[in-house]
């Protein structure tokens, strides 16, 4: 084990060296169970999450005579379906817009309450949960659990682990399927799991996620949230003496007695130690603020439930900013909560913006590299383009070329094509123009495609036309 020294000094100015551990805790952590309100909104937050998750794969959706799944990402024909609307690699900037709001909306509630976001919705919390549950329910309660791990391999504790990891395992397979079961159709995925009738990387990727997921959530655990996770590190930019976090008011807890000896001056604290018994991550909220703390809450829940018994008053721990535990006035809007309020509400802006000025047809002209250009017997140059039409509609479209930029530029031949709903077609076009000497070299040309029935709807890009 790593560690180090540092020095304190007390009042007397002595110093004495205090270790410093970097891995106080190499054991597993068992937390004890608790009840109370952050307990259940927390158990909310798996049902709600995990009902998305893996029901979400189930939904389908009807699109004109086929039923498609409703969330599907579509990776061999580059479309995400997302119930009604139809995305394309080209709406990469919206992909852009949403992954920055998440961004942001963590900021914002970072500045705000710390790290809430990892107490109650974090994916690494919630399977947690799921998996310390199936385990309290094999193994029993933490002592019990401490003392198997303790024990001997005898033919007990070989049938409570192996019945405890063939449901973690059981678990996390399924969690994979679901996941796979979004780029894969799901009920065209079971059929072939049991023959193995898949694809390279969807068995890549269901051996990788359930393996992942059952090493992150059985063995891992509360080590993510102290070693691994990068969110942990940088949150100290975010937060500051007014952030709301779980906090343990030191001025009424200490001086710490028990409640049977606790005499004139002493503090609420009655130092049973029970808030350290629930900390999923195994710290001592009464040692102060910390990175390692996921604001769960549990730990008020169980101090509450002590305030009751020795009829105190709840709040001992509570969420409050360090200003608030100092006996100070905390403010709540404040620069940095400005300022990521006002980038949440900015770049949400410009994201519906996207979406509602998304174009219904995209089109991309390339030039046919055979042939540069050619003349023709009566003194006309010619060059050659495909153009790869993107119908963004839910309907079949029928749409025209057109030509701009070039003085007695005409299309010869088929000027039109027709693109089936959420689709790609490709036309060859060929544009001639006259050779007067006038023009020389490439010269800008507009091709732009528009529907027949709708002109005023149309796409364009600018390209070359090659003049002798």
């Amino acid at each position: 084990m790593s560690t180090d020294t540092t020095l304190t000094g007390g009042a007397t100015g002595a110093v004495r060296a205090m270790p410093l551990t970097f891995h106080p805790r190499p054991d597993s952590v068992h937390a004890r169970a608790v009840g109370g309100r952050f307990n259940t909104l927390r158990w909310a937050m798996v049902w709600l999450t995990q009902l998305v998750f893996y029901g979400g794969v189930w939904l389908t959706w009807r699109d004109g005579d086929t039923v498609r799944p409703a969330l599907w990402m579509d990776i061999p024909h580059e479309r995400l379906y997302v119930f009604d609307h139809v995305l394309w690699p080209q709406d990469a900037l919206l992909f852009a817009f949403v992954l920055i709001v998440a961004a942001l909306a963590l900021f914002f509630v970072t500045a705000l309450a710390g790290r809430l976001f990892c107490g109650f919705a974090c994916p690494q919390t919630v399977y947690t949960m799921m998996f310390t549950w199936i385990e309290a329910r094999i193994e029993g309660k933490p002592a019990a659990r401490r003392a198997l791990d303790a024990a001997p391999w005898r033919p007990r504790k070989i049938a409570l682990k192996g019945a405890k990891h063939a449901l973690w395992w059981a678990l996390a397979a399924w969690t994979a399927i679901t996941f796979v079961g979004y780029f894969t159709p799901i009920r065209d995925l079971l059929p072939r799991l049991g023959t193995w009738n898949m694809g390279m990387w969807e068995g890549f990727w269901l051996i990788f996620y359930a393996s992942f997921t059952y090493v992150q959530a059985g063995f891992a655990r509360e080590a993510v949230c102290q070693h691994m996770c990068p969110y942990a590190r940088f949150q100290g930019v975010m937060t500051d003496a007014h952030t709301r976090q779980v906090g343990y008011d030191s001025r009424r807890g200490e001086p710490r007695a028990h409640a049977r000896s606790a005499g004139a001056g002493a503090g609420d604290c009655v130092d049973c130690t029970i808030c350290v018994q629930v900390c999923p991550t195994g710290i001592d909220i009464r040692d102060g603020t910390q990175y390692a703390c996921i604001n769960c809450g549990l730990c008020i829940d169980a101090c509450d439930t002590v305030m009751d018994k020795v009829g105190r008053a709840r709040g001992l721990i509570r969420y409050a900013s360090e200003r608030e535990l100092a006996g100070r006035t905390a403010a709540i809007l404040r620069p940095r909560v400005a300022l990521y309020a006002a980038l949440l509400l900015l770049f949400g802006a410009l994201g519906a913006w996207q979406i509602a000025t998304r174009p219904e047809v995209r089109l991309d002209v390339l030039r046919d590299r055979g042939v540069l250009m050619r003349e023709t017997a009566d003194g006309r140059i010619e060059n050659a383009y495909v153009l790869k039409v993107a119908n963004l509609t839910r309907d079949e479209v029928e749409y025209v070329a057109q030509v701009e930029g070039v003085p007695g530029a005409t299309i010869v031949g088929n000027d039109r094509l027709r693109v089936a709903a959420d689709s790609v077609a490709s036309l060859r076009l060929t544009v001639s123009a006259p050779d007067d000497g006038m023009l020389r070299g490439a010269q800008p040309l507009d091709i732009a495609v528009a529907p027949h029935a709708r002109p005023d709807e149309r796409a364009s890009e600018r390209s070359r036309f090659l003049f002798p």
